[in-house]
């Protein structure tokens, strides 16, 4: 997913509130216990973490899931951290330094946000594989196929010759990996794209899923970009 651009002002109007800076140091102490997602400057995700003890312009990162680091970093590195503030009801789009430190946690220094936003801020992984989506009623109901465009721990994009509408609930059942056993998610259409060649693409949200079901879709989205990077090198 990328970065949200700062609109200007015109016509007298105030820029839409889609994007807007924290205001004050006190404010990234509401960041703690987030859910946020470590990428490199290039976009790539190294881990998912939970971030703690904010302050001022210092915090820890707890990684939960494997890292995309083959070793820890001897000096610090230069990262972006995203996630989702409940407080405020918004994406948090941070940048820091980290270094590593004993059993699975990051010291974070130089820590600022950059921006905020309005979108979910989960990183999105390009794909084009083969899955299926079962409509379980209505028009156009059963299991019918699509292309998985991209996927992210909040969500996809999906790709089908088949007509469904903005709110339909769809189980969506994909292989990420071919050793790795299909993934099935519970989602539902958030936008409708008409394409060419009576195509849709599908903009949808994963709906009921729990810590473990979250961790899952983590690690297999590490194993797809792995896989990924291993095939460009």
């Amino acid at each position: 997913m990328g970065f949200l651009d700062f609109f200007a002002k015109r016509d007298g109007q105030q820029p839409p509130a889609a994007v807007q800076p924290f205001n004050a140091p006190l404010d990234l102490e509401l960041c703690a216990n987030m859910r946020v997602e470590v990428t490199a400057p290039d976009g790539r995700i190294l881990f998912v973490a939970k971030l703690m003890y904010p302050r001022g312009s210092t915090a820890e990162l707890h990684q939960y899931s494997e890292s995309d680091l083959a070793t820890a970093p001897e000096e610090p590195i230069a990262v972006r951290i995203r996630g989702y503030n409940d407080h405020e009801k918004k994406a948090v789009y941070l940048e820091g330094l980290i270094s590593s430190q004993p059993k699975h946690i990051w010291r974070v220094e130089d820590l600022k946000v950059a921006r905020t936003g309005n979108d979910r801020a989960f990183f999105r992984l390009e794909t084009n594989i083969d899955a299926t989506v079962n409509k379980l009623s209505g028009r156009n109901s059963g299991e019918k196929p699509c292309k998985l465009l991209n996927i992210s721990i909040g969500g996809a994009r999906l790709s089908s010759a088949y007509e469904y509408w903005e709110g339909d609930k769809l189980l969506l059942t994909v292989k990420l990996m071919e050793d790795r056993e299909p993934s099935i998610m519970y989602c539902q259409i958030l936008r409708v794209i008409s394409q060419e060649n009576s195509k849709y693409e599908y903009g949808c949200q994963f709906l009921e899923l729990n810590e473990m079901d979250q961790e899952k879709i983590t690690q297999n989205i590490f194993a797809v970009q792995r896989k990924q990077r291993g095939r460009v090198s």
